[in-house]
């Protein structure tokens, strides 16, 4: 695939381009006005070449106008943060590749999600907006995705990550007597690794959602993207670690067990107790990952007074206990809690960000007069310390 080239480059050749006409228009003007003061009649062939090259150079004009316009839009509105789907229907490349009369082939763009991009303004995808078209009026429920952030990230070329874990620290520091032996400490490690995984899926659609600006960007956003952020969360923190699947932070975390033989009579106590025992580890808990049904239970508890224990409905709190941020998922069970410290804990590679793809290369889609479109990303997550995660019931269902 081309280097694309930038709005700047592109806003250069149109202006040679209508530069180029301009002056041949000129060029015509000036040979028929010198015949005509020889007293020479200007051709029909003369005349049909002025006419061509007027009409080219008012579209070149045209065009040379709608680029500085754009232009102008970009520097007055700044860095505009744009959705994957937005991304993709905005791409040039893909509109040039829309823009065909029966559209074959294929084209990828990179839609990995960032804060800004320097774009033209939101909305402005010119001539692709057909105004008797309109995107989806009721976008699907979507989950709020979460648990990438508290991991640390990472990028690889590779399909392994090869590294370290490790199993036990026995610290023998001591003071020692001039001449004596010095004690030996232990660190234990073990060889692990990291595949990198594909998450992807596909959708068929009509090819002429490609026309449908609005239609094309919510697919993109609300289903394909979305469909791989969700699978994504669910692999970040459940994945098996077999066959195809991630080792997620659940499945390579410690078990609770309550430290110091302390006692925990309600589902706050066990959270504390959670972060003594990763705390105990000497490893500084950052978050805690918990079921919203199971947040909403801690926020329901009262004292004997009826009071909340925690915040007030008619007030605003951040969902935080013990000065550490609750992050309530689904991806979590009903019942159940991870409590650690996650950017130390594992580290997320990108191999390929998320990238759509869409082709008519397809028997069936060209009889059908339909176009494939698919969405993929390819990453591995490495755990370094499963101490660093703490795992357990919360013993509120039996």
């Amino acid at each position: 695939m081309s280097e694309q080239k930038s709005a700047a480059e592109l806003a250069a050749e149109v202006k040679r381009d209508f530069e180029t006409k301009h002056d041949n228009v000129k060029a015509i003007a000036e040979k028929a006005l010198a015949e005509a003061e020889k007293g020479v009649t200007a051709s029909s062939t003369t005349k049909e070449l002025a006419d061509q090259a007027i009409v080219g150079m008012n579209e070149a004009k045209a065009r040379l106008d709608e680029m500085e316009q754009k232009l102008a839009r970009r520097r007055e509105g700044g860095d505009v943060a744009r959705s994957a789907g937005e991304r993709f229907i905005e791409d040039d490349g893909f509109k040039a590749f829309a823009g065909q009369t029966r559209p074959r082939g294929r084209h990828i763009v990179e839609v990995k999600d960032i804060s800004s991009l320097t774009t033209d303004a939101a909305g402005s995808v010119g001539g692709m907006v057909q105004s008797d078209r309109r995107g989806m009026q009721v976008e699907i429920p979507q989950r709020r995705m979460t648990v990438r952030a508290l991991i640390a990230p990472g990028t690889t070329n590779s399909n392994l990550i090869e590294y370290d874990r490790e199993k036990l620290f026995t610290n023998n520091a001591a003071l020692v007597a001039e001449g004596a032996l010095k004690p030996q400490s232990e660190l234990q490690t073990e060889d692990a690794s990291a595949p990198v995984r594909t998450i992807a899926h596909w959708m068929r659609a009509s090819v002429q959602i490609l026309a449908d600006a609005p239609g094309l960007r919510s697919m993109i956003d609300q289903r394909l993207r979305y469909g791989l952020s969700f699978a994504e969360e669910a692999q970040l923190l459940n994945g098996s670690g077999t066959g195809q699947n991630l080792l997620g932070l659940v499945t390579a975390a410690t078990a609770y067990a309550a430290p110091g033989g302390l006692v925990a009579t309600s589902q706050v106590d066990i959270l504390r107790l959670m972060i003594l025992q990763t705390a105990l580890a000497e490893y500084p808990p950052n978050g805690i990952v918990m079921n919203p049904i199971d947040w909403a239970s801690v926020e329901m508890q009262k004292d004997g007074d009826g009071r909340y224990l925690i915040g007030n409905p008619q007030g605003t709190i951040s969902p935080t206990l013990w000065g550490l941020p609750v992050v309530a998922t689904q991806a979590m069970g009903v019942d159940k809690v991870l409590v650690g410290s996650f950017d130390l804990a594992a580290q997320i590679f990108d191999r390929q960000d998320a990238t759509i793809e869409v082709s008519t290369e397809d028997q069936d889609n060209f009889v059908r007069n339909k176009v494939t479109i698919r969405a993929e990303e390819r990453l591995a997550l490495a755990i370094y310390r499963p101490q660093a995660l703490v795992y357990g019931d919360l013993g509120r269902v039996t």
